[in-house]
C-alpha cells in the first residue's frame, strides 16, 4: 500500500484562548471626552502537540492612554490547532510565523473590536498586519545582519 505523501496543511480548531479587558479607572474614564492615545502589540508563538499538529497563538495587545491614565486595555489570544505535515523542515517555521497568524488575524481583530465595545467604548479597528515583513525582520535580527527595508 502506497502512502500518501502529499502535503498536508489544514485548520483542526479556531479559538479564543485568552480574553482580558480591564478599564481600571471607570466610570470616571467615561467623562473624559478627549481621544485616547492607542497603543497595539502583536506577538506570535506556536509549538508542536503532537505529531504533525501545531498550537500557534496570535496575542493582540491594545492599550489606551490619556496622558498617564489608563482608559483600557484589552488582550487576545486567538489560538488555532493546525495540521502540518509531508511538509519539508524549513518550511514549517514560515508557516507557523505567517501562515498561521495571517489566518488567525480576522478572528482576532473581531474578539478586540467586540471587547472594547462590550468595555463601554467605540470599536478598535485593526489594520491588516504584513507577518511576512514581520518574521522577516526577526530572522534578520537574529542573524545579526541590519534590516534593509524594503518597497513593496
Amino acid at each position: 500500500m502506497e502512502e500518501n505523501l502529499q502535503p498536508v496543511f489544514g485548520i483542526e480548531k479556531l479559538y479564543v484562548k485568552d480574553l482580558s479587558v480591564e478599564v481600571p479607572n471607570a466610570p470616571e474614564i467615561f467623562l473624559e471626552r478627549e481621544q485616547p492615545q492607542i497603543e497595539i502589540q502583536l506577538n506570535t508563538g506556536g509549538r508542536g502537540v503532537g505529531e504533525g499538529v501545531f498550537e500557534v497563538v496570535l496575542t493582540v495587545t491594545v492599550t489606551a492612554k490619556l496622558a498617564e491614565k489608563t482608559v483600557f486595555l484589552v488582550e487576545v489570544g486567538q489560538a488555532g490547532i493546525f495540521r502540518i505535515m509531508n511538509v519539508p523542515e524549513e518550511q514549517i517555521e514560515p508557516l507557523i510565523a505567517v501562515a498561521c497568524p495571517n489566518i488567525l488575524f480576522p478572528y482576532a481583530r473581531e474578539a478586540v473590536s467586540d471587547a472594547v465595545t462590550r468595555a463601554g467604548f467605540q470599536p478598535i479597528v485593526l489594520q491588516p498586519v504584513n507577518f511576512e515583513g514581520m518574521y522577516m525582520q526577526r530572522l534578520q535580527e537574529q542573524a545579526g545582519a541590519p534590516a534593509e527595508a524594503s518597497i513593496q
